[in-house]
């Protein structure tokens, strides 16, 4: 069974290379192409993330691991004991902070890292000089986070965030159709990411006044902003509706609002079985598609007025192959790199998208 998966999953990942090479076709370098290996680095182990986004670095033979930083000496024995990382650690070398950020050779580095340290160490990054992959959401505020893109795009530097649904099959073809015009007037975009938190992660998100929804809430936004831009007005509710003894806004909704069409995401804390319960959809005049659940996300339910674009009448329910998470950011992030063009979200994209986080969850 484990062969089968990583065949299907060296599959989706030369598909995912095929996809981000015809994002670049008819770009214009700006830096130096890599046309070896790109030596990258990963700084801190501790965001949920992790596992998927090595697993996507060494099954791709655009990257070559220079090495691994901690600096929680406990996190790191965590994770060298973790049997689930065995492989993916294997020949992989511990270094130290400055290992990372003063060699030369190294070309990029991914930060795991919470909110609370995605600026400190992402300005590490940048000021080392290397192109960086960080991850969400980038802390709290938005002066800070601005200062490191600005500072990322004088020194022509790469910085990508890491929302887990820019490269999903099923949610990108349901965009298209809403951008192509096959879906009509294109007025509503619903998005539900609810997950199963324990009292300690519930601690951790407590600290924000958004809660759950600067925590999570972030993925679908991401995708609101790309089919819509920078919203107009954006109004939620930031609720506290378990039992838990805390003040994590723990069942939330945002709805975003643009000149002919609503956004509307919801967010909650404690749902059993959630990951079946994620869901994207855009709704128009002419048509709807919908995924879910987003992952494995293997079904797409399309239904259309009429025929449109390679889509037909009524309702029909086509088939995906399973989304495998971060397979496609990394094969942007080195597509960039091997060609000296820009990424596909650029630096305006992430300051618009982390702005409308902050507004969603009312701290901007």
């Amino acid at each position: 069974m484990e062969d089968i998966e990583r065949r299907d999953f060296l599959r989706v990942a030369g598909g995912a290379a095929m996809t981000a090479s015809s994002l670049s076709a008819a770009a214009t370098p700006v830096r130096s192409p890599i046309d070896r290996p790109i030596r990258i680095g990963i700084y801190g182990t501790q965001h949920g993330h992790l596992h998927g986004k090595l697993r996507a670095i060494r099954h791709s033979s655009d990257y070559e691991v220079a090495g691994i930083y901690e600096p929680v000496p406990e996190a790191k024995k965590r994770l060298q004991n973790n049997e689930r990382y065995a492989n993916l650690l294997k020949g992989v070398s511990w270094v130290t902070e400055a290992d990372l950020l003063e060699n030369d050779s190294i070309d990029a580095i991914v930060v795991e890292c919470g909110p609370e340290e995605a600026i400190p160490w992402g300005r590490k990054v940048i000021d080392a000089g290397k192109h960086l992959h960080l991850e969400k959401p980038p802390g709290d505020t938005m002066g800070p986070f601005k200062k490191l893109v600005e500072d990322a795009r004088s020194k022509d530097l790469l910085l990508q965030m890491g929302y887990v649904y820019r490269f999903h099959e099923g949610i990108g073809k349901a965009i298209e159709a809403a951008h192509q015009g096959w879906l009509g007037d294109v007025y509503m975009m619903r998005g539900t990411i609810n997950t199963n938190l324990g009292e300690r992660s519930r601690r951790n998100v407590a600290r924000y006044k958004g809660g759950i929804m600067f925590e999570l809430g972030g993925h679908q936004i991401d995708r609101a902003v790309e089919l819509f831009g920078r919203p107009n007005r954006v109004k939620s509710w930031l609720r506290h509706d378990t039992s838990f003894q805390d003040s994590l806004a723990d069942n939330t909704l945002a709805v975003l609002e643009y000149d002919n069409a609503l956004a509307v995401i919801t967010v909650c804390a404690r749902m059993p079985n959630h990951t079946r319960h994620r869901s994207f959809e855009i709704i128009g005049t002419n048509g709807q598609i919908m995924i879910q659940p987003v992952a494995p996300g293997t079904e797409m339910v399309v239904n259309m007025r009429e025929d449109r674009g390679p889509y037909k009448k009524g309702w029909n329910t086509l088939s995906l192959p399973r989304q495998y998470r971060y397979i496609g950011d990394m094969k942007e992030f080195s597509r960039a790199l091997r060609t000296g063009t820009a990424l596909k979200h650029d630096y305006a994209f992430e300051l618009t998208l982390h702005e409308t986080i902050l507004r969603a969850s009312q701290m901007l």
